[in-house]
């Protein structure tokens, strides 16, 4: 298992020269396994992350299923999403999946964020907002190919799951982990949660699941947050989990092109400013305009 006692930035939101560390730890990227055929969708995780987190309860909403509320909210970062499947043999079974911020390698809320620290993207893999940094701007909703990151109308800052980096950079479990009651979550390095996950997923299509199988998308460089599956074929049954998520190519145009572009735009308007002080000068000294008292004494 891992041992982290400190967190070392990787990467930071609107900075593009080099990265200042902090502390120093050992090279493991970190990872939370869901194992969705043994959850019991107990909701147990929910609960868990409320109280660590220190969140406000708010009143759930019924929409004729089990699950808590319709989506993740600003002060809501888990949520187990329900999907009553029904089989070839015309049987029924619920299809469970805890829905939180997945923890890109590559991700896009941290790509679409121009403010300078407001997110961060430690080496372990967890990528946490600094919301006394948040100038919210929202760009990292927009960026984020799952929906995640929620804005709160009255603090005007964006909330998400932090994968419990005060816990984990004291070498602590998540809090959802500590409350599960089956071991469907689990917690370590990226490389145990996946040999766990593949291991499972063999299991499985050896009793009866042929298409079992392990979600770590490479479209945006692998997640932190990995599933097993019954069905690994068709993820988007287990409460809409993309099968090939991307993120929008807006903002891979502002990282390698958009952005050098208007920084060059900048740069060619300061040498125009330069140029025009050498070839014209400074702006000529105005006369000051005549005082109140020469024109009420006929002075103009």
């Amino acid at each position: 298992m891992f041992d982290e006692k400190t967190l070392q930035i990787q990467a930071i939101s609107g900075h593009s020269g080099s990265v200042p560390g902090k502390g120093v730890q050992r090279e493991v990227e970190v990872c939370k396994l869901m194992d969705t055929t043994t959850c019991i969708g107990c909701k147990a995780c929910e609960v868990a992350c409320l109280e660590w987190n220190d969140l406000p309860f708010q009143e759930t909403t019924f929409d004729n299923t089990y699950q808590t509320m319709p989506e993740t909210k600003w002060n809501f970062w888990q949520l187990i999403k329900f999907n009553e499947h029904e089989r070839e043999d015309g049987s029924l079974m619920w299809l469970m999946r805890k829905d939180q911020c997945m923890h890109c390698a590559d991700p896009g809320c941290l790509r679409a964020c121009p403010a300078e620290g407001a997110i961060v993207q430690y080496a372990n893999g967890i990528v946490d907002f600094q919301q006394d940094k948040c100038i919210g701007c929202q760009m990292c909703v927009s960026g984020c190919p799952f929906d995640i990151p929620k804005f709160n109308q009255t603090t005007k800052k964006v909330y998400k799951c932090t994968l419990c980096s005060d816990r984990v950079g004291q070498g602590l479990e998540p809090a959802c982990i500590k409350a599960c009651p089956t071991g469907c979550l689990q917690f370590g390095t990226k490389k145990e949660m996946l040999e766990v996950a593949n291991h499972r997923s063999e299991q499985l299509r050896e009793n009866g699941h042929p298409n079992a199988g392990t979600w770590d998308p490479e479209s945006v460089g692998g997640t932190h947050v990995i599933y097993v599956l019954h069905d690994a074929t068709k993820p988007e049954l287990y409460g809409g989990l993309p099968a090939n998520p991307r993120i929008p190519i807006v903002y891979t145009w502002w990282k390698f092109l958009l952005k050098p572009i208007s920084l060059a735009t900048v740069a060619l308007g300061a040498i125009g400013m330069v140029v025009h002080y050498v070839a014209y000068g400074g702006k000529p000294i105005q006369p000051e305009p005549p005082k109140k008292e020469d024109e009420a004494n006929g002075n103009r």
